[in-house]
């Protein structure tokens, strides 16, 4: 089964925050989106428990985007110190799921930049978020 059939979900719920980010902050590109996604992929293929600084962005979009990013993929970890909390029945997943998910939206970045210039896939997500 595929990433986009299996974590449909988590898909979505990681380009939502990407959205309402884009629409705080229109200036953002797919690159600052790549960056990002790229800057996720690290932190999550991290082992558990081990401690980094976090990543420094060049811009305020780039920083505002890994932490509403962050928050997401945090949620849907499980993790107790998230402000989102699971909801009864929905199940935490792994760091590999969040990773594996990370980058196929990378995947999606590239795809639709190709297609719809600088801003393609931002342009892209907003019509399903």
């Amino acid at each position: 089964m595929s990433v986009e059939e299996e974590h449909l979900d988590i898909l979505q719920n990681i380009e939502s925050s990407v959205t309402s980010v884009y629409r705080e902050h229109p200036q953002l590109t797919d690159f600052d989106v790549e960056r990002v996604y790229d800057a996720l992929i690290k932190e999550y293929s991290r082992p558990e428990g081990s401690e980094s600084a976090p990543p420094e962005f060049p811009t305020e979009e780039r920083a505002a985007l890994y932490a509403r990013a962050k928050i997401v993929c945090d949620f849907r970890l499980g993790d107790p110190d998230s402000p989102l909390q699971l909801p009864t029945g929905l199940e935490p997943v792994s760091r590999e799921v969040i990773v594996a998910c990370l980058k196929r939206l990378r995947r999606s970045v590239n795809k639709w930049t190709k297609r719809g210039g600088r801003r393609g896939y931002l342009d892209f997500i907003q019509d399903y978020t």
